[in-house]
């Protein structure tokens, strides 16, 4: 791996070239400007469509080089719902995969609109919106809570919003849906892509769908199957409207929207596949390859965008400004974000120009950054290497929270001893710093339990193994490590007892995700206990399997009050989310002094930490108030099945100890008494219990 300052040397340097200023279609009075770059292209030309007839050419007219790979024309042919395409032709042989009679998708195109399957024309929108004076939320870092969902299927089924406004960007925004993100307790809406998408052919051909969205076409343009039918009828202008109405709306309720982008790949797979934008356009420049022209996939999904050119970079640069400026979006989460951040030797380097460039870009100081930051390529698992101004999806924090009250609880009971202690636990509890530096604090981590890609939480807590036949891959698709118990019973059951510890696991999953330091995320439905029975890779599934559902029973509605007094819990106590990491022996603002103690109310000892058998801990932890009053909680961990009697830790300045939640309820506030420093608690098996100390 060379130096940080060698690797420098083979990145990018032009990523803020003028020469790549004003790319796309830029509307004038006579007409608009289009400009497009490529750095081996002999020929270009804009063909012109009919507005019904997507076969129909009325004209076309070719551009020009000006200088440094770009090609310019300026013409009265495209004005606001042209339809157009690209045709560019340039050298054959190993990279290169020009064809002239090929169309084309702008790669800066702003609408799309489509023909048939893998036809596609570029349609350039005027994009005014009045924004009504709603201005973007600014919820903070560390009050930030993500509910990540798939756009379609929070409303497609939802009683309340009316049906033509289903699984639309309409129908999201609609008051049933907006009470529900209000009521439940969320602050930023993470909605899977958006960007304009295809499916695969190898799915059609099984008769499934791409459902997820990540297989970009185009990285301007909202995926238009997502607005309601009179949006479509409408076009390209109506869809974006549209979304942007969907913006508005969660703005003015406080609600942030966060968008998951794809910028990895593209819908183009591996060679031989699609040629619908940016291969026809310059195949060398835009993806990682060999010198032979063979594909360097580190994605997994045929091809990896090479944002060590400077195109490319800056490409994925300005569509997240147009999105954070033109649409108002509040954040990003990356998908695979180590591929955006790996050099021209393919090595990832957190100094990656692109990478800066996201976070130093005036354009972007309003937006949270959030890296996946890993891909499927050669060091490609980066948790805590991105860099400063940057939030990563923890999975080691997702990891060991599944462990200890899922895998380790399996283990024990086969085994009569859990496999680990407590410590790994404790630190994932207090903010990961393990794995972030100080410099960035508890807020890097973004923690997690589950997400759109594996088990549900409640599949999580009712099966061992993955079920995934219906994918069509002979169940070899998805993980095999789920970290997962089902409590003696695979799947459904009638079995009281399982059902109620399985309950419990949820309960416990939940608090610990909620009461975390660290930016929690919860997917969309846990809070109901929604299954995929048992599918933990339902990429592929547009159905009911996949839609979250609305009609719940009593169990399951006690889960949602669970959440809901959770993260009132967390906003209520600033001690549960610091800024920063606290330091021995200095004051540190909006930091939290964390204690920890052993179930005699005495300090840890390191045998306490890692002795398996020793599975109790409590956890005090102390704000150091900066903007908000002082504040100060206790969290007992119990993470064995057998109950146990716990003494409180007597603290000085601590009179009392009031009960805010506990796992052991079925339904939260059920009525406890206040205790005192050095009272004896009982505390029944693998459960959690948090207080506040005055």
């Amino acid at each position: 791996m060379p130096s940080l300052e060698s690797a420098a040397l083979m990145l990018p340097s032009g990523l803020h070239s003028a020469d790549l200023d004003r790319l796309g279609v830029t509307l004038g009075a006579d007409g608009a400007t289009l400009r497009v770059w490529s750095g081996s292209a002999d020929a270009m030309e804009v063909v012109v469509f009919d507005d019904v007839d997507l076969d129909w050419a009325v004209d076309s007219v070719s551009l020009q080089p000006i200088g440094g790979g770009v090609w310019e024309v300026t013409t009265p042919l495209l004005r606001p719902g042209t339809r157009y395409a690209l045709r560019v032709d340039g050298p054959h042989g190993p990279g290169n995969t020009f064809n002239r009679g090929t169309l084309l998708v702008d790669p800066y195109a702003r609408g799309l609109t489509r023909g048939g399957y893998d036809d596609w024309r570029s349609v350039v929108v005027d994009g005014a919106f009045d924004w009504g004076g709603v201005g973007k939320p600014g919820v903070p870092m560390d009050r930030t809570v993500l509910y990540e969902g798939h756009l379609k299927g929070m409303s497609k089924r939802h009683p309340g919003v009316p049906p033509a406004l289903h699984g639309t960007y309409a129908g999201l925004a609609h008051p049933a849906m907006v009470e529900h993100f209000l009521s439940l307790g969320v602050t930023s809406i993470e909605l899977l892509p958006v960007h304009a998408f295809a499916t695969e052919p190898r799915l059609l051909q099984h008769g499934l769908a791409n459902y997820w969205g990540y297989n970009s076409l185009n990285f301007f343009t909202p995926h238009a199957a997502y607005a309601t039918e009179q949006a479509r009828r409408e076009g390209p202008e109506a869809v974006l409207r549209e979304f942007k109405g969907m913006v508005r709306l969660l703005h003015e309720a406080g609600l942030e929207v966060i968008l998951d982008v794809v910028y990895n790949h593209t819908a183009e797979e591996g060679i031989g596949g699609p040629r619908s934008s940016l291969r026809g356009i310059d195949n060398r420049s835009y993806y990682r390859q060999q010198e032979d022209g063979a594909y360097i996939d580190v994605t997994g999904c045929g091809n990896s965008v090479n944002t060590a050119t400077d195109a490319a970079a800056r490409l994925v640069l300005d569509s997240l400004r147009y999105w954070a400026r033109d649409v108002q979006i509040d954040g990003f989460r990356f998908d695979l974000a180590a591929t955006l951040g790996r050099d021209a030797a393919h090595e990832f380097t957190p100094e990656h120009p692109l990478l800066r460039a996201i976070i130093d870009d005036p354009e972007l100081a309003d937006v949270k950054k959030i890296s996946e930051p890993w891909d499927v390529g050669m060091g490609g698992w980066q948790t805590g290497n991105f860099g400063e101004g940057w939030s990563e999806w923890n999975d080691r924090y997702r990891d060991r929270v599944r462990n200890f009250w899922l895998s380790d609880v399996d283990y024990a009971r086969r085994a009569s001893t859990a496999p680990v202690g407590i410590g790994g636990f404790a630190t994932r509890l207090a903010g990961s710093s393990n794995t972030f530096s100080a410099e960035r604090g508890p807020l890097a981590s973004v923690n997690f339990v589950t997400a759109h890609d594996g088990f549900t939480l409640r599949d999580l807590v009712s099966y061992d193994v993955k079920h995934n036949l219906g994918n069509g891959e002979q169940n070899r698709d998805g993980a095999d490590t789920n970290r997962s118990f089902n409590h003696g019973a695979e799947g459904p059951t009638d079995d009281a007892t399982i059902l109620a510890v399985r309950r419990k696991a949820m309960r416990n999953l939940l608090g610990t995700l909620l009461l975390s330091a660290g930016i929690p995320m919860l997917t969309a439905g846990d809070e109901f206990g929604r299954t995929q029975r048992g599918n933990n890779n339902a990429y592929c599934h547009d159905s009911p399997l996949t839609w979250l559902t609305w009609e719940h029973a009593p169990w399951q509605q006690d889960l949602f009050s669970h959440v809901q007094h959770l993260l009132r819990m967390r906003r209520e106590n600033p001690a549960l989310r610091p800024i920063r990491f606290a330091r021995l022996d200095e004051h540190i603002p909006s930091a939290s002094v964390m204690e920890w103690y052993d179930e005699h109310g005495e300090t840890m000892s390191i045998d306490r930490w890692t002795n398996p058998s020793h599975r109790t801990l409590q956890y005090v932890a102390a704000s150091t108030p900066e903007n908000e009053e002082f504040n100060r909680i206790l969290l007992i961990v119990h993470g064995a099945e057998h109950d146990t009697d716990v003494t409180l830790p007597d603290i000085d300045g601590v009179e009392r100890y009031v009960p805010l939640w506990s796992s052991v309820d079925e339904a939260p506030g059920a009525a406890r008494p206040v205790c005192e420093p050095g009272e004896v608690v009982h505390v029944p098996g693998t459960t959690m219990h948090l207080f506040r100390a005055e």
